[in-house]
């Protein structure tokens, strides 16, 4: 009697303890959380995931560093794609284009406002290799293009997509690695950071100001500043609509686009993103390098600049035809010089 009423005892203590433990962890629900169980709920054409909850929204904030349309917008790409030709359902330049090894990178733009020089330079990058055939293969600097293009905005605190290719085509770009990598002439200098976990490289904080423009490499480099620099033969808007989008991207590769990042973004995990809750926090610059249709829905198909550990590996899906937040207003890209 006494072992049975001890089981009983037990099992209602166990009972009591998992029901208090449901109310706390109920209590500790972040606002984040609860976006991502109403969107999940929806069984929308995307799922969300817990991403930034214990992110200081200021820092997200910060790394929206696209400031707007340009004064001087660049002019429209000249008439002479080929629009004759059907586009595939789906493309993706990593496999249409296998040699060219930057089309695979995702960047860390870090605690600092860079996307729209880290898009820029990796839409550069990749049509270097592009257009040359794989013979040129050039990973363009950050580093070099956030501190040096003074026309192009204000550093980590927001910049002009526009303006970034404008400075391709007419005062160039070294090369550059990842922080630390000491690789190309001006390797990045702004520390990568776990924009959502935690793990080895430390959080995303501080308020971490521009570094300064240098002319130099750095050291042990074996080429000087002026002789490392890659130019852009040209550089121009695309045509604002996704079959223009499309045509440009597979004839001469990725191009760097800006969309409006409203706060459920921040919990994107898989899926076609499209706008379901939340407020509007930014600019965000990108690379659009490819699109298909997951499910019945278009998409296109975009590296982030936030390390592999965000979204999907870096990458995420946002509805293509519709210009959903805004990401076919403003595309942008150019013709390098090889």
């Amino acid at each position: 009697m006494e072992s049975t009423l001890s089981v009983l005892l037990f099992a209602t203590l166990c009972a009591t303890l998992v029901s208090c433990a449901s109310v706390v962890q109920m209590n500790m629900e972040t606002p984040m959380m609860r976006m991502v169980n109403e969107i999940n709920s929806l069984q929308t054409t995307w799922k969300a995931k817990d991403n930034f909850g214990w992110t200081d929204m200021k820092i997200i904030r910060r790394m929206l560093g696209v400031k707007g349309p340009s004064k001087s917008k660049l002019p429209l790409r000249p008439p002479v794609l080929n629009m004759d030709i059907s586009p595939p359902d789906n493309f993706d330049a990593r496999e249409n284009w296998p040699h060219c090894e930057t089309i695979k990178e995702v960047r860390d733009q870090g605690n600092c406002g860079s996307c729209w020089a880290t898009a820029a330079v990796e839409a550069m990058s990749d049509r270097i290799c592009i257009a040359s055939k794989g013979k040129v293969k050039a990973h363009l600097s950050i580093e070099d293009l956030l501190t040096c293009c003074t026309e192009c905005g204000e550093g980590c605190d927001g910049g002009f997509p526009d303006d970034a290719w404008k400075y391709f085509k007419n005062t160039g770009i070294v090369t550059g690695g990842p922080y630390r990598s000491h690789q190309g002439c001006q390797p990045y200098l702004i520390p990568a950071c776990d924009h959502h976990v935690v793990g080895p490289l430390g959080p995303c904080k501080g308020d971490i100001p521009t570094p300064k423009c240098s002319s130099r490499c750095a050291v042990g480099y074996n080429n000087t500043y002026s002789k490392d620099k890659h130019f852009g033969k040209s550089a121009y808007s695309v045509q604002s609509d996704e079959l223009h989008m499309r045509i440009e991207i597979m004839t001469n590769g990725p191009i760097e686009a800006a969309f409006t990042v409203y706060s459920d973004f921040l919990t994107y995990k898989s899926g076609v993103y499209q706008h379901q809750r939340g407020e509007m926090l930014g600019g965000h610059a990108i690379r659009i390098l490819g699109w298909g249709v997951e499910n019945g829905t278009p998409y296109w198909l975009v590296a982030n600049s936030w390390n592999a550990d965000w979204g999907d590996k870096g990458y995420f899906k946002i509805l293509r035809g519709s210009n959903e937040c805004g990401i076919e207003d403003s595309p942008v890209g150019g013709i390098p010089n090889v």
